[in-house]
């Protein structure tokens, strides 16, 4: 379904956009730091580990007795970097509730002929921690839930946009209820700006539900694509809000 070229791809897009994603870095590392001074928690556990650019992994592995790292793919250089650490554990999980695979068995077989033209009974399953997770951490992968598992049925059936929005807010709002049971950080993207070569500036949603009230919140912008790489010599910035619930 994609999930390696994924996660080689945003490594590739980092290396790319290096300088510009520096800030929104360096900002998601400092607040996972004072969430951390906030509760002092034992345990932690990442959903959306990749390839931990956002993570202060060596600080946060010496303030804890215990840090579940979970992903549906860690990548090579990131099994690398954790075995130095005895506290660390890393979980190839997937943080939809089994979503992932419940697509993959409805939508692989379909050709072209034989495309639906409905989501109609595609249950967005709750997930669920398979012990105490701790303190959560939802790193930058909200708004990223959906993405791949859409563009898979998209090019295999003919669903109007209309209930990929409906599934895009249960994923999201299914991720959030499960964030809402236990301490918790947020960081996510909420809009991106696009800025085309003319300077015209285009505004584009990306989260489709509410988010907790928190303790503690901030915002900072993400320069995620100031070379117009992705987007044909357009600009993308990416409006991020983190919550400490």
């Amino acid at each position: 379904m994609g999930y390696y070229n994924y996660q080689n791809g945003l490594i590739s897009r980092h290396l790319n956009q290096e300088d510009s994603w520096a800030y929104h870095l360096d900002q998601s590392r400092k607040f996972i730091i004072k969430a951390i001074e906030l509760y002092s928690p034992e345990k932690i556990t990442v959903l959306g580990s990749g390839w931990l650019l956002d993570f202060p992994m060596a600080e946060l592995a010496e303030r804890t007795s215990k840090i579940y790292l979970i992903d549906i793919v860690h990548p090579p250089d990131v099994i690398k970097q954790v075995s130095i650490f005895n506290n660390i554990e890393l979980i190839e999980q997937d943080v939809t509730g089994g979503l992932i695979g419940e697509v993959w068995q409805r939508w692989s077989n379909y050709t072209f002929f034989s495309r639906p033209q409905t989501l109609k009974n595609l249950i967005v399953p709750d997930y669920k921690s398979a012990a105490d997770p701790g303190m959560v951490i939802s790193l930058n992968i909200l708004t990223q839930l959906e993405s791949l598992i859409i563009d898979f049925i998209r090019k295999r059936s003919k669903v109007k946009e209309e209930e990929f929005d409906i599934l895009r807010t249960e994923i999201q709002k299914k991720h959030i209820e499960f964030l809402n049971k236990y301490k918790s950080v947020l960081i996510t993207d909420y809009e991106e700006v696009i800025t085309g070569k003319h300077g015209v500036e285009k505004i584009v949603p990306t989260l489709f539900t509410g988010l907790p009230s928190g303790r503690l919140i901030e915002k900072w912008t993400w320069n995620f694509d100031s070379k117009g790489v992705d987007l044909y010599n357009s600009r993308s910035k990416l409006k991020v809000i983190a919550i400490i619930n």
